[in-house]
């Protein structure tokens, strides 16, 4: 189903919910695969998971159709997520050292990484960048996605994009030939 016809049934009191668990089944996967790379850990990323859909449902009405629904719903995705990253970050006071701590306790006893050990220091590396240039490499790297869609995404213009993936993806090479 596309993007207009899953438009018309939330769009329609009476196949409103049909279309939500429509939506829900089209996106849930790809927005709980964001967000883990970012938290890292699953029940961080379950209830974020959560939080989006609810927040979804709850602005549906206000989704003007300007932008392609799947931008508006990961524009949703990833505040969602930076919001809880600074949170965790002001809640504790912690450093920006001591949350890349954490997390890299959590990527260690993570199931969703093998143990490859290049693929575990790929993902040590990532926990260095500030979040949202790992948030950019995410969506460049593993998501494979257009620049100019993560512009929409994330507000952010396609030069600043490149140029902070051009960043990112130096201090992962440094990173990875120090460790």
């Amino acid at each position: 189903m596309d993007d207009k016809d899953l438009l018309l049934k939330l769009a329609n009191p009476e196949t409103r919910n049909y279309g939500f668990n429509l939506l829900v089944r089209e996106y849930q996967q790809k927005i709980y695969w964001l967000i883990r790379k970012m938290v890292i850990d699953h029940d961080d990323a379950d209830d974020l998971v959560q939080e989006v859909f609810i927040k979804i449902w709850k602005n549906l009405d206000s989704f003007r159709e300007d932008s392609r629904l799947y931008t508006w719903i990961y524009r949703i995705a990833t505040n969602e997520t930076l919001n809880f990253l600074r949170k965790k970050k002001n809640k504790y006071f912690l450093p920006i050292h001591d949350v890349q701590g954490e997390l890299n306790k959590k990527l260690s006893g993570s199931s969703y990484i093998d143990g490859n050990d290049i693929q575990m220091k790929l993902q040590k590396a990532l926990l260095t960048l500030p979040d949202k240039q790992r948030l950019v490499f995410n969506m460049k790297y593993f998501d494979d996605m257009k620049y100019e869609e993560i512009a929409e995404i994330t507000g952010t213009s396609v030069g600043s994009l490149k140029a902070s993936y051009h960043h990112a993806v130096k201090k992962i090479e440094e990173y990875l030939k120090n460790h």
